[in-house]
């Protein structure tokens, strides 16, 4: 049943997004939700997997606003989580409503980072840090020099923490043609 209410969520952020206020492509995206009952967990609060499906519905806001989402769709571009890392400081729960608000940090090599917070009555309940890539429907990477040409000049104050770049570099598993055995320490 889970499922069933993330198709309903997600067609209500892309027909929101197509006539609600346009965003910077820097800017950031404030993206209302309330929490419904099939959200719970067995202690009557937001799952924290349901936070994890929300903050991809905060993202494809994020990027349809700014219309990143139509650049990379000409492109046959589409984007994926590499990892993400959430802090919970206090629960949400049934009929609450939130926001989810979403920022593009910056760039390093190989990723974009965006910030996300879930946000009631202008105080952060959750916070997750981002790191994500650009693949090609035919196949392959999109290069990040690629990502940036297609969004056009960076703002100069589009810094990602170094704690950040350090969290990527720390939790990166090995490239995907390169041997990743399962053996525990």
């Amino acid at each position: 049943m889970s499922r069933v209410h993330l198709i309903f969520r997600t067609i209500h952020i892309f027909l929101r997004a197509r006539r609600g206020q346009r965003i910077s492509r820097f800017g950031v995206a404030s993206t209302p939700f309330r929490v419904w009952a099939t959200d719970l967990d067995i202690f009557r609060h937001m799952n924290n997997g349901v936070y994890l499906s929300i903050l991809d519905l905060g993202r494809v806001d994020l990027l349809s606003r700014s219309g990143i989402w139509a650049i990379f769709t000409a492109r046959r571009w589409y984007p994926v989580v590499v990892a993400e890392t959430i802090s919970f400081r206090k629960s949400l729960t049934l009929g609450q409503r939130f926001t989810v608000e979403s920022k593009v940090l910056g760039f390093d090599a190989k990723s974009v980072y965006i910030q996300q917070r879930f946000v009631v009555a202008g105080e952060i309940y959750a916070e997750a840090f981002v790191r994500g890539r650009f693949l090609k429907r035919g196949g392959g990477v999109v290069q990040i020099p690629e990502v940036l040409d297609a969004m056009g000049e960076l703002p100069a104050d589009l810094v990602v923490p170094k704690w950040v770049l350090a969290w990527a570099e720390s939790t990166a598993l090995p490239a995907t043609r390169a041997p990743a055995p399962s053996e525990w320490l």
